[in-house]
């Protein structure tokens, strides 16, 4: 079994918070990570469902990694690329542990002044309207998601 390395935050539990009119949003504590530096910094990407997905900084390197290697002149997936992180936003805690979102993102995912669920997906978290995850989740595990977490293996 591989060893998660120690540096890495598991993301696992489910938060409902405040966001602020600021567009502040206190991350819990054992998802905190380091300032706003190079090296601790996150990226909240829309991720196609209706929410943001929040992705480490070790995540964020191995991203960059790929998208380094993409060859200058290959216009499709520059476009892909360009589309992806136009819709995402880079971020690290201040000293309260809070984070600001996007006017943009904050709009994608529904989010206002309020509620705001934060559920953890393992290797990332995502930010979510209470009613928009509730409506895409359903109330409780199922037997789909049963079938669907032995098909990754878990």
């Amino acid at each position: 079994m591989a060893e998660i390395p120690r540096e890495t935050i598991f993301f696992a539990g489910e938060y409902e918070k405040q966001l602020d009119d600021k567009r502040r949003l206190t991350i819990p504590a054992k998802w905190r990570f380091k300032g706003d530096d190079a090296d601790n910094t996150f990226l909240a990407v829309a991720n196609g469902y209706g929410s943001i997905t929040v992705l480490p900084p070790d995540m964020v390197a191995d991203l960059y990694q790929k998208i380094s290697k993409v060859n200058i002149t290959n216009a499709a997936k520059h476009r892909a690329i360009s589309n992806f992180l136009k819709m995402s936003d880079r971020f690290g805690c201040d000293k309260q542990g809070r984070i600001v979102i996007s006017e943009r993102l904050a709009k994608y995912a529904g989010l206002e002044s309020g509620d705001v669920y934060m559920v953890g997906a393992g290797a990332t978290f995502e930010i979510w309207n209470p009613k928009r995850r509730s409506k895409y989740a359903g109330e409780d595990y199922d037997e789909s998601d049963a079938a669907t977490l032995d098909e990754l293996g878990i």
